[in-house]
C-alpha cells in the first residue's frame, strides 16, 4: 500500500480549539488534506509556540465567517470536503446555517465534528471553550489534593488532551462507517466528554459496591514513589523495590541499620515499600544520573521528573518518531512533538504549518475538480446500531492502557471480547480502575500458557477483524500473540500492539507505568506549581491517553483495510501519546524548551486573569485572558491589581461573587466540589448522555460517565457493565464453533474459567 492511510479524506478544520486543531493534525500526517478555515489575518493562536504542531501538514484559506460571500465560499469547499471540524457552540452553528440539520440538507457526504466545552446536545454546549473553566465546574480540580487544602488549578488540559483523541476517533469510526454503509453524520465530542474519560476510574456510583469500588483512591492519597537525588532533581520509581540494587544496598549500608530504622519510623509505612523512610534518605546520596544507571540496569521501572519539554531530546522518542526536527523560519532547526502513532505507511509531515492564506485557494480548485464526490445514501443502516455494528475484537490487554482502547471501540459499536488469564486481569482486584475501561465488553477466561487452550485461542484470533494487546512483546511471542504468529491465522486482522516506550529503540521492551510518562513529560513538575516537589496526578492520564490513541490507531487502519483490502500492524504507547502533551513547547536550535506559562506555588494562579479565587464558603475559577476581560476582573472584585484579588474575593460570598463576575462578561464559574455522585443526579448531564446506567452481576445497578462522542441517530448507550471474569466464556467459545464437550473439559480442568 503506498498511499498513505487516510490519502484521499478532505477535512476542513475550522480553527476554533487547540484539540480539534491537534486532531486535524493527526489525521493530515496520516494521510488527509486538511484545510485551516482563519479569520484575515490568521488566527490568534499563531503567536503560542504550539501553533507549529497544532497546524502542521495543514493548508491556510483565510475567510471572514460573518461575511455572507465568504460563508459560500466556506460551504463551496465543504460540498466537496469528507470532514468538517469545528467549535462552533449551537447557537453559533445556527446563525451561520453550520448546525447539522443545515450541513445535512446541503452536503449530504459530510462528516460533521465539534469540539465543544460540553457536549453538543448539553444546555452548557454554548459555554466558553475554555479548559480551565471546564475543569471546574466539572469538579475536576477538586479531584486533585495539592500542596494545600482545597482545590487547585489543574494545571494540565485535561479536556484538551483527550478531547484531541475522541475527536480523532469519532472522525475515522465516522469514515469507516460512511465506507461501509454510505451513511454520514456527526460525530461531536467535547472537553467535558475527555475529561470524563480518566475520570470513569474514580466516579462511578452502585447499588451495592465492593469496598474497594466505595474507597477508590482517596482524593488525599498523595504518597507516589518521588525520591530527591543528591543533585537536587527526582526520580519516580515504580515497583519492584530498588532494595536489592547494588547501588541502593551501598546507601543503605552507608547509612547503617540505626539511621535506617530511624528514617522509616519517622516517613511511616508505605504497601509494598519496606524502607520508605530509609529510601528517601538513601537517594539523597547519589545524582539522580547513578540512581537510573542503577535502576535501568536492573529492570526498577524508574524516570527523571523533568521539566516540561525536555523529553524533546529523548533518543527513544526521536527513535520512534515520536520527536522530529523541522525547519522553523524564525528559530531554525527546532525539535517538535512528531507521530504519536506507529501506522503503516508511516504518517509524515505533509508540509509545515503554513502562513495565513497559504494553499487554501489550491485546494478550493483540486478539490472541486479531482474526484467523484463519495457515495452516500438516505438511509445506508437502521438508526442506532453503533458506527462499528460487525467489527469484531479481541482485547489481551492488561491494567489501563491497554484495555481502554476497546472499550471505546465498544462504545463505538464494536463487539470486544476480553480475553484474560482464567485468574483475572491483575487490575480486577482493584475493582475502580478496572471498572474505567472493560464496559462493553463480554470476559472469555483461558489460561494461554496451557496448550490446551490453543484451539479455543486460534478460533477466536480467527474470528477477530482486530487483535489487541498490550503484552510485552517477550511474553507476546512466547503466547503465539505477536503480529506475525496472528497474522498467520488470520491475515486479514487489525493487530495492534501497546506499549510504554514504542516499538522501535533501546527501551522498545521496558516497562513502564503512567507515574514514569507523567515525570519524564514534565507533567510532574509543571502541575506542582512554583518551588514546589514534583506532584503525581492520580488521573492517570498518559495511560488514558494511550489507551485513546491506540483506538484511533486501530480505526484508521479498519479505514484502510476496508479501502485498499490490505490489513496492517499498527502500535502506540505511552511515549508517544505523552510527546504529544508536551506540544505547548518546542525545543530552539541550542537544545533549550520555549518557556510556557507556569502555575505559581500556591497552586491557584496560571496568568493574572486566569486563577482560582477563594471565597467566603467556596472558590470561583475565572478565566480573563484578554486585557478587557482582566480589567472586567478587576472593577467587579474592587481592586487596581491581580495581586490583590486573593484577598479581596475571600471576602466575598462566593454565590454573589460568581453572578457578578458572570453580569460583568467575566468568563467564570463556581468551582464544584465532591461530585463523585452529585454528577449523576444532574438532569442535565442525564439528558445529554453523560451517565451510563446498567445492572452489574455483583454490584447491582451499576452508573458511571457515558458517552464519549454525541453521534445524532446513531448514538447508542452502552448496554454491558463491565464483566465478571469467564461471564461470557462458554458463550462466545460456542458462537465462534467449539463444541459443548470440549469447552466442559477445558474448564474441569481448570484452563478456562467460566464465571460463578
Amino acid at each position: 500500500m503506498s498511499e498513505m492511510m487516510l490519502e484521499g479524506v478532505r477535512l476542513v478544520d475550522a480553527g476554533g480549539s487547540v484539540a480539534g486543531m491537534t486532531a486535524a493534525s493527526v489525521l493530515a500526517e496520516a494521510g488527509a488534506d486538511v484545510v485551516l478555515i482563519e479569520p484575515p489575518g490568521g488566527l490568534g493562536c499563531r503567536a503560542e509556540p504550539g501553533f507549529r504542531t497544532w497546524n502542521r501538514s495543514k493548508r491556510s484559506l483565510e475567510l471572514d465567517l460573518d461575511d455572507p460571500g465568504d460563508l459560500e465560499r466556506l460551504h463551496a469547499l465543504l460540498g466537496d470536503a469528507d470532514v468538517f471540524l469545528h467549535s462552533f457552540g449551537p447557537s453559533q452553528a445556527a446563525e451561520r446555517g453550520l448546525d447539522d440539520d443545515s450541513l445535512a440538507s446541503r452536503h449530504r457526504q459530510l462528516i460533521v465534528s465539534s469540539v465543544l466545552a460540553w457536549p453538543a446536545n448539553h444546555e452548557r454546549a454554548d459555554d466558553p471553550l475554555d479548559d480551565h473553566l471546564l475543569l471546574a465546574r466539572l469538579g475536576v480540580c477538586d479531584e486533585q489534593q495539592g500542596r494545600r487544602p482545597g482545590p487547585i488549578f489543574v494545571r494540565a488540559p485535561l479536556g484538551t488532551l483527550t478531547a484531541t483523541w475522541l475527536a480523532v476517533c469519532g472522525v475515522v469510526a465516522r469514515l469507516v462507517a460512511r465506507q461501509r454503509t454510505g451513511t454520514a453524520g456527526p460525530a461531536h465530542t467535547s472537553l467535558a466528554q475527555g475529561a470524563l474519560i480518566p475520570m470513569m476510574m474514580h466516579w462511578s456510583r452502585a447499588e451495592t459496591p465492593s469496598d474497594a469500588l466505595r474507597i477508590g483512591m482517596p482524593k488525599d492519597n498523595m504518597r507516589a514513589m518521588l525520591f530527591e537525588c543528591a543533585d537536587g532533581r527526582w526520580l519516580h520509581v515504580m515497583p519492584p523495590p530498588p532494595d536489592q540494587t547494588p547501588l541502593m544496598k551501598e546507601a543503605m549500608d552507608e547509612l547503617g541499620a540505626e539511621a535506617v530504622d530511624a528514617a522509616n519510623q519517622a516517613f511511616g509505612e508505605a504497601p509494598g515499600l519496606p524502607n520508605w523512610g530509609a529510601n528517601q534518605e538513601a537517594y539523597l546520596r547519589r545524582s539522580a544520573d547513578e540512581w537510573l544507571r542503577n535502576h535501568w540496569a536492573h529492570d526498577i521501572p524508574a524516570q527523571e521528573a523533568a521539566p516540561f519539554g525536555a523529553i524533546l531530546a529523548d533518543e527513544q522518542a526521536k527513535a520512534n518518531d515520536y520527536v522530529i526536527e523541522i525547519d522553523d523560519p524564525d528559530e531554525g532547526r527546532t525539535a517538535v512533538p512528531g507521530h504519536p502513532l506507529t501506522l503503516d505507511p508511516p504518517m509524515q509531515v505533509r508540509r509545515a504549518a503554513p502562513a495565513p492564506g497559504q494553499g487554501g485557494n489550491d485546494a478550493t480548485s483540486e478539490w472541486s475538480t479531482s474526484r467523484p464526490p463519495p457515495h452516500v445514501t438516505e438511509d445506508g443502516r437502521p438508526p442506532a446500531c453503533g458506527l462499528l455494528a460487525g467489527i469484531r475484537v479481541l482485547d489481551f490487554g492488561n491494567f489501563l492502557a491497554g484495555p481502554l482502547g476497546p472499550m471505546l471501540l465498544a462504545d463505538l459499536g464494536a463487539t470486544v471480547v476480553k480475553v484474560e488469564p482464567a485468574t483475572g486481569d491483575p487490575m480486577r482486584y482493584l475493582d475502580w480502575p478496572f471498572a474505567g475501561c472493560q464496559r462493553g465488553k463480554r470476559s472469555v477466561a483461558l489460561d494461554l500458557k496451557n496448550p490446551a487452550t490453543r484451539p479455543a485461542l486460534e478460533a477466536l484470533l480467527r474470528w477477530a477483524d482486530v487483535v489487541h494487546h498490550n503484552l510485552r512483546r517477550p511474553a507476546a511471542t512466547r503466547l503465539g500473540l505477536d503480529a506475525a504468529s496472528v497474522r498467520r491465522l488470520n491475515p486479514d486482522v487489525v493487530f495492534c500492539h501497546v506499549s510504554s516506550y514504542g516499538p522501535a529503540g533501546p527501551r522498545a521492551d521496558w516497562r513502564g507505568y503512567d507515574q514514569l510518562f507523567q515525570a519524564s513529560c514534565g507533567w510532574e513538575v509543571l502541575g506542582a506549581g512554583e518551588g514546589n516537589p514534583p506532584m503525581w496526578h492520580r488521573f492517570g492520564f498518559m495511560d488514558h491517553l494511550c489507551g485513546m490513541s491506540s483506538a484511533a490507531a486501530v480505526l484508521i487502519a479498519l479505514y484502510a483495510r476496508d479501502r485498499e483490502g490490505r490489513a496492517t500492524d499498527v502500535a502506540a504507547s505511552l511515549l508517544g501519546a505523552g510527546v504529544l502533551t508536551n506540544a505547548e513547547t518546542y525545543l530552539r536550535a541550542d537544545g533549550t524548551p520555549v518557556p510556557v506559562p507556569t502555575l505559581d506555588g500556591d497552586q491557584t494562579t496560571l496568568l493574572p486573569g486566569v486563577r482560582i479565587l477563594e471565597a467566603d464558603g467556596g472558590w470561583v475559577a475565572v478565566a480573563a485572558r484578554t486585557p478587557e476581560e482582566l480589567d472586567s476582573l478587576l472593577s467587579t472584585v474592587g481592586v487596581s491589581s491581580p495581586d490583590e484579588l486573593p484577598a479581596a474575593a475571600r471576602s466575598q460570598r462566593v454565590d454573589s461573587l460568581a453572578e457578578e463576575l458572570a453580569a460583568a462578561g467575566v468568563p467564570s464559574t463556581v468551582v464544584r466540589t465532591d461530585q463523585r455522585e452529585p454528577f449523576f443526579d444532574d438532569p442535565a448531564n442525564i439528558a445529554a448522555g453523560m451517565v451510563a446506567a446498567y445492572p452489574h452481576d455483583d454490584w447491582g445497578h451499576f452508573e458511571q460517565p457515558g458517552a464519549p462522542w454525541y453521534l445524532g441517530d446513531e448514538s447508542v448507550p452502552s448496554e454491558l457493565a463491565p464483566p465478571g471474569l469467564g461471564a461470557h466464556t462458554v458463550d462466545v467459545l460456542l458462537e465462534i464453533g467449539l463444541d459443548r464437550a470440549d469447552i466442559d473439559e477445558l474448564i474441569g480442568s481448570g484452563a478456562a474459567f467460566a464465571g460463578t
